[in-house]
């Protein structure tokens, strides 16, 4: 049942992860991380699902948190786009003593374009006869294939990362909840031509717009003074913070990252805030739900 599967090149050494920013960016790989919360081993961890695209390949690696929150148990995959490249399979690998199956099947998988797969396809993680995470919409598949149970505990999306590539705009689509609509979301600066006259250095003048949805959410004039900052944005009723950081975008050379967090706080979470604050309950202790603990990154690169 455990096939062996080639390492691909986004995945080139088990000492670095595809969060390494310089193998990113010397490469432009389309990369998305997706991070779970669930019991696996007998205990609640961190599994982490990685895509990345390149022009001569996909892959796929799911990794494991380890009990002191630093080491990682890992399993990769190689999708080659050529008719021989295993396009169903699984391999193991052990978590303090269990032995932990992650068993795919992307035969008939509609990427359309994309860097993860849309429809028809699964990713199942398993471990102690369960299913600990299935991705994808084909999950009878998957239990029938794996012959387990689903887990008794759900799992929870902590967090999504997305690497984008270009050169004043960026574009992709995203959920701020793992069960609602995707968005689309589109970040764009712009540099006035002239130079911005009412500045005594004579530099030029920035600007940024964020849009979800085609609707303008963030206009953000006098970059350069502006470059860290963040504002409260509603999306179909749901207030959603945005944080940005483009230091670099202005003030380095070469490949440039900006960074922008997208968090959506559900409006049980407010209310139990303020209830909270007016209890004046101990500072550092943590009542957000679920939902408000999730992040969208998005690390989008500047290139010339």
């Amino acid at each position: 049942m455990h096939e062996s599967i080639g390492i691909p090149a986004c995945f080139s050494s088990g000492e670095r992860t595809v969060d390494d920013q310089a193998a990113v960016t010397r490469s432009s790989k389309s990369v998305f991380m997706s991070v779970y919360r669930t019991k696996i081993a007998g205990q609640c961890r961190l599994i982490t699902i990685t895509w990345c695209k390149d022009l001569l390949l996909h892959g796929l690696s799911v990794s494991v948190e380890g009990p002191d929150g630093d080491s990682h148990y890992q399993s990769k995959v190689e999708l080659k786009p050529w008719y021989f490249w295993r396009k169903q399979g699984s391999k193991h690998f052990t978590v303090d003593g269990k032995i932990v199956d992650v068993v795919w099947d992307l035969k008939a998988a509609k990427f359309n374009g994309e860097t993860e797969p849309r429809s028809d396809y699964y990713v199942a993680v398993v471990c102690e006869e369960e299913v600990v995470l299935l991705l994808g919409d084909l999950k009878k598949d998957a239990y029938r294939k794996t012959g387990s149970r689903p887990a008794l505990i759900e799992p929870n999306l902590v967090s999504r990362k997305e690497h984008l590539f270009g050169k004043k705009k960026f574009s992709t689509k995203a959920k701020f909840h793992e069960k609602g609509d995707s968005h689309e979301i589109t970040i764009e600066i712009e540099c006035n031509n002239g130079l911005n006259k009412s500045s005594s250095s004579g530099e030029f003048d920035h600007e940024m717009e964020i849009r979800i949805d085609g609707r303008l959410v963030n206009h953000v004039k006098h970059l350069q003074w502006k470059f860290r900052g963040n504002e409260s944005v509603y999306v179909n009723k749901t207030r959603v913070e945005v944080y940005w950081d483009v230091h670099d975008w202005l003030f380095s050379s070469g490949p440039r990252q900006g960074l922008f967090i997208f968090k959506p706080i559900s409006s049980s979470t407010i209310m139990l805030s303020t209830q909270i604050a007016a209890a004046d309950s101990t500072p550092g202790e943590d009542y957000s739900g679920g939902s408000s603990k999730f992040c969208l990154f998005l690390y989008a690169w500047k290139v010339e």
